[in-house]
């Protein structure tokens, strides 16, 4: 039956003869095979015995089972088959429920996969399925390693606003360095599609009072702040509730605020007393603010206590009375944010000063979290827009910490794989022991009342994996490193052995444990590399997304490039168990 299918979904494009590399890839691809096209055409030159570019039909069927038919899914499929041609509905559904850990007891669901993955009609027909319906249903977003619920907003988002993480990135403007490199819509463009949901403008005077958006005090190049906004208001909405917090300094309080609410404000300016800490050279420096040149001054102490000083800033009013929820307070110390700083006020903590401070009062750092909107960013000798590991602010509950989504990496590899939680919506309620009022958490100390996870990788194959720059066919001394990050004592590294010359379909069925203290705040990273002795590994791909967002059973995990491109049809073969 299977024979008479393949036949019949083949043999018209063999009608003139033998077809070409081309014809190859466009027949597979009908067949719903994705296939990346190097691989085609290494596997296509093997099976051209006659070596003239064009095959029979026959060669076409070895090349077809070469590529679909994968021994560790042969396996599977004979192990539930007892190693007949089909599965039927009911073991079909032991699979699922066994293997795939599939709640739903009911016979539909097995009846669901065989009407939408079985492509030959009469197996369909007697409710069974073939392993060509089977390989499909493997292959399907059905078996990606990340949950389905998990790619809809599915947490409480009627939370204040403090008690989520939010995606956000740093100088967004940029799309190259921070000194010299220039300034493009694209940026804003780019980091709103990936999901962000704070960005940041940077407003200066313009010529004929027309204010421009750059990074003030350096050779960038200036874009004029209305076509941002226009770029904003095209990309911004694709998710979200059409609504816009301004974050900026503020004059006054909320009632004046409201009070003046209609009031024609046009072209009023008033000054706005600012604390600010003065510079003494030789001074120690105990905690820097490290923004922009101009933006916010570093803080210098003298025998561990910081020299405030008031200075008077311009804002304009209307300006001013948009920030309600967002009013930027310059950060003091804790003990002063529990003092005096108000529910609506939000701080700025350059990486080095918030590192510090994470490493010498973890806890005070928690609990102001948990009050008060707290943003992160780079320090200011990342004159080349590289970034920090976001991982080490997040564990302390800081909600915005800024990136320059520009620069690929592992930092947004760790930006994209927490957010593709919630439905991408670019929120994460954050987890209970971050919001809780009387906390105890501390990210540097075991928890007291953990709810460990024993997670359990069995890394099984690579599928069609990007070969090496180095190799001149489809070749990759592949190997797989499995990067867990979390809080300190949940950080850890582990990898699999060495396939030679291999990019095609490496084997390893190698089985990695990592016990996880701290799993609401653990992302697992899968990298792909091809071993190299003399000028280290090169990287081949990645993937990385929250522990807790990890299906169970038999996953496929898709992999990206350096750049966040996905490389379909590469990806990796494993199986997925944890426990509580």
């Amino acid at each position: 039956m299977e024979n008479k299918w393949f036949l019949s979904m083949i043999q018209d494009e063999f009608r003139g003869g033998k077809i070409n590399l081309e014809k190859t890839h466009k027949l597979l691809e009908k067949l719903d095979i994705q296939c990346n096209y190097v691989h085609v055409k290494s596997i296509f030159k093997d099976n051209d015995r006659l070596k003239q570019g064009r095959i029979t039909i026959e060669e076409f069927r070895s090349i077809y089972r070469i590529i679909a038919h994968r021994e560790e899914i042969v396996e599977i499929f004979n192990t539930y088959s007892g190693n007949q041609k089909f599965l039927v509905e009911k073991n079909l559904l032991q699979f699922l429920i066994q293997e795939q850990y599939i709640l739903d007891m009911s016979q539909n669901v097995a009846f669901e996969i065989i009407q939408k993955y079985e492509p030959i009609e009469e197996v369909k027909r007697a409710h069974r399925m073939s392993f060509e319906g089977f390989i499909r249903y493997m292959g399907s977003s059905e078996c990606l390693i990340f949950k389905p619920d998990c790619g809809r907003v599915y947490q409480d988002m009627t939370q204040p606003l403090n008690d989520y993480f939010i995606s956000s990135s740093h100088n967004t403007y940029l799309i190259s360095d921070q000194l010299l490199g220039p300034s493009d819509l694209w940026g804003y463009v780019s980091a709103l599609v990936k999901g962000c949901r704070c960005l940041e403008i940077d407003c200066w005077d313009g010529s004929q009072n027309e204010p421009i958006v750059y990074h003030g005090y350096t050779l960038t190049s200036k874009l004029l702040f209305k076509t941002v906004i226009q770029a904003i208001h095209k990309y911004a909405f694709l998710v979200l509730k059409f609504k816009v917090l301004v974050r900026n300094k503020k004059i006054g309080t909320l009632r004046e605020t409201h009070e003046r609410k209609g009031s024609n404000k046009h072209g009023q300016v008033e000054e706005l007393e600012e604390i600010y800490q003065d510079e003494i050279k030789g001074s120690e420096t105990l905690i820097g603010s490290e923004d922009n040149p101009g933006k916010e001054d570093e803080i210098i102490s003298v025998a561990g206590l910081p020299l405030f000083k008031k200075r008077k800033v311009k804002v304009a009013l209307a300006l001013s009375d948009l920030v309600i929820y967002t009013k930027a307070e310059k950060f003091r110390s804790f003990q002063h944010s529990r003092l005096y700083q108000q529910f609506n006020e939000s701080n700025s903590i350059g990486e080095t000063e918030a590192r510090k401070l994470l490493k010498l009062r973890a806890h005070e750092f928690v609990l102001h979290t948990r009050r008060f909107i707290t943003r992160i960013y780079p320090k200011a000798t990342r004159t080349d827009s590289s970034n920090f590991n976001p991982q080490e602010f997040w564990n302390i509950g800081c909600q915005m910490v800024a990136l320059n989504f520009q620069t690929p990496g592992l930092p947004m590899d760790l930006q994209n794989g927490k957010f593709l939680d919630n439905g991408g919506s670019g929120y994460i309620l954050k987890p209970h022991f971050l919001r809780d009022i009387k906390t105890q958490f501390n990210p540097n100390k075991p928890p007291n009342q953990s709810d460990p996870v024993t997670l359990t990788i069995r890394l099984i194959s690579g599928i069609q994996l990007p070969p090496s720059n180095h190799s001149s066919s489809n070749k990759a001394d592949a190997l797989v490193i499995l990067e867990l990050f979390g809080v300190p004592n949940d950080q850890t590294k582990q990898q699999t052995r060495v396939i030679k010359r291999n990019a095609f379909s490496p084997r390893w069925n190698e089985t990695f444990t990592f016990i996880i203290q701290v799993p609401e705040l653990a992302l697992m990273r899968f990298v792909v590399e091809s071993q190299g002795l003399i000028t280290g590994n090169e990287f081949l791909g990645q993937y990385t997304l929250p522990v807790l967002s990890m299906n169970k059973g038999y996953r496929r995990v898709p992999l990206f490039s350096r750049m966040g491109e996905s490389l379909e049809p590469a990806s990796l073969f494993i199986y997925v168990w944890y426990v509580r």
